[in-house]
């Protein structure tokens, strides 16, 4: 009877002893599974952040698609002293307020409408070409209307609706285009425009007006530093601080 005793007592130690390997075993593998799993997560939690833009917001293997032409490259150039992808703008904003990149979708060049330089047509390449691909963000900024200025292309008539192909060759209705289809395709992403300064009295103002029907923030740009045209070290800084500045007197970040 002792034996017979003994005998089920160490056979229900075994059997605790097992459990308990087997509750361990389970723990270290959650705790394992945590740790892998945890950055991306935490990658996940964080503001994604999209860009629709032209050549001040490229920088040479960042832009998607990487077809895209880029005015900033990571080779010396004396057109501009942004030699890292660091300096620009949108970089400096995402890292600093710890959000994430989704996709820059950016191309020098480009212009709002369907209508580019000397008259080509720009369909290739556009930001209502490009509108729709700009990935899950949670945030977009669009920076753009700068070649629609310096190019000179026809400015068109306010219309914020039924938009004919010819239509989107002309900057007011390609702007409101782009803005209600960027809405109805974004839901609950907020939209920001960027206006550059020193822009045509008509792309400013016009941008200003379809941003104010579409209820679409947009932050006015001023003074910014340029090298040939385009943002220096010091401008992308000055973009970023206007930013900023915008968006606490908004209270928000």
């Amino acid at each position: 009877m002792a034996s017979r005793a003994l005998y089920h007592r160490l056979s229900r130690n075994n059997q605790l002893h097992s459990k308990a390997i087997t509750i361990m075993k389970r723990l270290i593998l959650g705790i394992l599974l945590s740790i892998i799993l945890l950055p991306g997560a935490m990658a996940q939690s964080r503001k994604g952040v999209s860009i629709l833009g032209d050549s001040y917001s490229t920088f040479e293997g960042c832009v998607y698609p990487d077809t895209n032409a880029v005015w900033y490259w990571k080779k010396s150039q004396s057109a501009t002293d942004v030699r890292r992808a660091d300096q620009t703008w949108w970089h400096k904003l995402i890292t600093d307020r710890g959000y994430r990149l989704c996709k820059n979708n950016s191309f020098s060049g480009s212009t709002v409408c369907n209508t580019g330089y000397r008259g080509n047509d720009y369909s290739d390449r556009s930001f209502i070409a490009r509108m729709k691909n700009l990935g899950e963000p949670d945030v977009i900024y669009v920076f753009g209307g700068t070649n629609d200025s310096w190019a000179g292309v026809p400015v068109g008539e306010f219309k914020y609706s039924d938009w004919t192909a010819s239509d989107l060759y002309n900057f007011r209705p390609a702007m409101a285009y782009m803005l209600s289809s960027m809405q109805e395709y974004y839901p609950g992403t907020e939209i920001v425009v960027l206006i550059n300064n020193d822009l045509s009295e008509v792309v400013t103002q016009s941008t200003i007006d379809i941003c104010n029907h579409y209820g679409v923030d947009y932050i006015q740009l001023v003074a910014i530093d340029r090298i040939e045209g385009h943002p220096s070290v010091k401008g992308m800084q000055q973009i970023v601080d206007q930013i900023n500045a915008h968006d606490k007197a908004r209270n928000r970040r």
